[in-house]
Formats: C-alpha cells, sequence, structure tokens
C-alpha cells in the first residue's frame, strides 16, 4: 500500500473539556510515528485558524511541554463555534491545497464531524487526496455510534463530587437545593449526579433531565413528597429540560436570549432556570430554605477532578485517529467501544462514517430513566462508574 505523504492539520472544536488536550497530544504523538506526515499543523481556534492561515508549528514542542499541555483542562489551540457551511469549507478545501495538507484531524462534536464531513466530500470530487478523520468529545455524551465520548467522564466527576459536597451541606443545614447541570438535549451529565448517592438517604433524590418534560406542578409536588419524608430534598436538574409542550424553560422564562452559530439558545452561563425554580418553590411550597446553584462552564475546565480513565482514553483516540489515517481509509469518526464490567471494564476503538455522528445527537436511553420521568435507575452506576475517577469517602457520626 502507497501511504500518502504530505502536511496534516489538527483544530479543536466546540466546548472545551478536562480532557481535549490529551487527545490533541495523542494526535501529535502517533504523527511523530509516521514519516508519511511531513509537518503537523495546529490550527489556532479550529476552522478559523485555518481560513486565517493561522498555524503553530505543533513538532516543535517538547516532550516535557506536550505532557503538561496533556494535563491541562480546555482546548489548547483554541476552540470555535463557527459552523462552515459548503462556502466556509470551500476556503478551507483552498487553504488544505496551498500547503500541502493531506491530513486533518478534527477534534470535537457532532457539527466537528459534520465539517468533516463536508470537506471529505469535497476532495473525493476534486479527486485530492485527503484523509479527514474526527476525533470524537463533548462532556454531554451525546455522540452517536460510540459508547460514550472523552470528556463526559471527567465532567462526570466533577458533577457527582459538586453534589456529594452539595448534599453534605443540605443535611447540615436542611432544606431545598438545586443543583443545575449541563445538557442541552440529552440527560447524561445530570444523569451521573446519582453516583453521589452512597447511603439510602443521600441526594439526589430528584434528577430532571431533558428526555423527559416536565411541569411545575410536577417539581413541586415531587419536592414535596421528597420534603416530608426526610425534612430536606436535594434536586439536580438538566439546565435543557422542558415543559409539557417540549419548550424548554429555560427560553420560557427568559426574553431576547442570546444564539450561537447553531442556532443553540443560550443555557449555560445563565441562572435564570436556578432562579426560576427556586422562586417558584419558595413560592408553592412556603418553604424559607431554599437554595441553587448553577454549575455552568465549572463542569467543564475544572483542573482538580480529571478522570484517569478519561484522560487515557482521550489520548487513545487521538493516536488511533491517525494510526487509521495512515492506514488505507479515507475518513472517519473514531469510536468506542466497551468490554467488561468493574474492574474488568476496558475499551477498544473503531471506525464509523463521519455521516453516522455529524449532525445529530444521542440521547439518554429509557432503561436508565424511571417511570416517573423524575429520577435516575440504579442501572446507570453500571455504565457511567467506570468512567469517573474515585470519588470521597463520607462518615456521619452515628445516633447514640
Amino acid at each position: 500500500m502507497t501511504k500518502v505523504v504530505g502536511n496534516a492539520v489538527v483544530g479543536q472544536s466546540g466546548g472545551p473539556t478536562g480532557v481535549i488536550n490529551q487527545s490533541l497530544v495523542g494526535v501529535i504523538e502517533e504523527v511523530c510515528e509516521h514519516d508519511c506526515i511531513k509537518n503537523l499543523y495546529g490550527a489556532h481556534h479550529g476552522v478559523q485558524g485555518i481560513v486565517n492561515e493561522d498555524f503553530y508549528d505543533l513538532k516543535k514542542l517538547s516532550r516535557r511541554e506536550l505532557d503538561e499541555i496533556a494535563m491541562t483542562p480546555s482546548a489548547a489551540l483554541g476552540s470555535t463555534r463557527d459552523k462552515p457551511d459548503q462556502e466556509y469549507c470551500s476556503r478551507i478545501f483552498e487553504i488544505f491545497k496551498k500547503h500541502d495538507i493531506r491530513y486533518f484531524f478534527y477534534i470535537g462534536g457532532n457539527d466537528s464531524a459534520s465539517t468533516a464531513h463536508i470537506i471529505n466530500i469535497m476532495a473525493q470530487e476534486a479527486g485530492y487526496d485527503l484523509k479527514v478523520f474526527h476525533v470524537p468529545k463533548t462532556i454531554d455524551n451525546d455522540l452517536l455510534v460510540t459508547d460514550h465520548c472523552p470528556g463526559y467522564g471527567t465532567a462526570a466527576t466533577f458533577v457527582a463530587q459538586a453534589v456529594i459536597g452539595d448534599d453534605l451541606d443540605n443535611r447540615a443545614i436542611p432544606g431545598i437545593k438545586l443543583d443545575i447541570v449541563m445538557g442541552r438535549h440529552a440527560g447524561f451529565l445530570t444523569a451521573a449526579s446519582m453516583l453521589a448517592r452512597r447511603n439510602e438517604d443521600d441526594g439526589p433524590h430528584l434528577i430532571y433531565i431533558p428526555e423527559r418534560p416536565v411541569s411545575k406542578e410536577q417539581i413541586c409536588n415531587d419536592v414535596q413528597k421528597v420534603y416530608d419524608r426526610l425534612g430536606r430534598c436535594m434536586v439536580v436538574v438538566s439546565e435543557g429540560i422542558s415543559d409539557v409542550d417540549h419548550t424548554p424553560w429555560t427560553k420560557k422564562i427568559q426574553e431576547n436570549l442570546d444564539e450561537d452559530a447553531h442556532g443553540n439558545v443560550q443555557l449555560s452561563g445563565t441562572g435564570a432556570l436556578a432562579d426560576f425554580l427556586s422562586n417558584t418553590l419558595k413560592e408553592e411550597l412556603k418553604i424559607s430554605r431554599v437554595r441553587a446553584d448553577t454549575f455552568g462552564y465549572l463542569q467543564r475546565s475544572f483542573p482538580g477532578l480529571i478522570s484517569p480513565v478519561d484522560a487515557a482514553e482521550a489520548r487513545y483516540c487521538g493516536r488511533m485517529a491517525v494510526y487509521y489515517a495512515v492506514g488505507p481509509n479515507s475518513a472517519a469518526s473514531v469510536g468506542m467501544q466497551r468490554f467488561g464490567k468493574g474492574d474488568r471494564y476496558r475499551i477498544d476503538t473503531f471506525m464509523t462514517t463521519l455521516a453516522s455522528v455529524a449532525v445529530k445527537t444521542k440521547s439518554l436511553p429509557d432503561e436508565y430513566i424511571n417511570e416517573e420521568g423524575n429520577n435516575i435507575l440504579p442501572s446507570f452506576h453500571e455504565y457511567v462508574s467506570p468512567l469517573v475517577g474515585p470519588l470521597p469517602p463520607v462518615r456521619f457520626i452515628p445516633k447514640q
């Protein structure tokens, strides 16, 4: 087999994660193992950097620099929310031809896979030898085909530990506590809060996710029942929850919402949903101590709670994208398949088409959601626990 010889570009796109730089370093490390890739350029702010010809020479980085970059959260190359259309991708393709780019590695979510897919089609139609590979990334864990996504395990670790702490706080000074967690369409990250339960009465006592519409009346009734039973209630809510008419609650309670290039209404970075729910519970239930926090962007790049499993898998996905690219395949997205359970948990990678990952998103499966739509079943523990880091123990003074 004759290998394609030329230069490569790698970029990062979408919301940063705690381990996206592990994938970047994985790409760099593997590229250095293959002589067919002459130069490796890092695109500053993803596709923006490509069209502006704003590149880093990544082969100049030392071993120490690579190790430190890998351990650093957020996107070392800078990210972008640009959603390239056909004309935008045409400009990218022209830059690739100008710089003899024969390998393109794009680390991101479903929109990044869509960009890669468009560029791959252009290259095929032009008869231009170009290897286009997508490296998965998202804390929402909502990419199709792959079992889970790099970035999710680390964000899930943050959510689980934050909720452990909030539940302990709620025990000490009882009342109602609400935590708002990222998740526009998928409830995977919010569902990870169930890892905080180690004792029978541990919170979260209620979990609301985008997959199940919920009314104000149901939330108030659910909270009242828990409060009557325990004298307190710990609630975790996805930022993307919707009313029974399927309109997101955040959209209903805010006017003049900002939208990004993908047409998504801003949910994170605003405390509107937390304020609305806490005020509603105070007024309806007549309970004075109601508190709410919005985790927001803290979930994405917090450096102290990086999951070792997530970091290793992210790096491996980056390396495997290059390994697949120097083979006979012209384009693909890297997927993960899990084997075994508990201590025997492991993954292997595989290739799937760019089209199978692009645009659409995956929802939390019904098998993990209770019938009432206000909680996550214990079976989800088996899915999520291998992906997170070790959780701190808690102990209470026993009643005499």
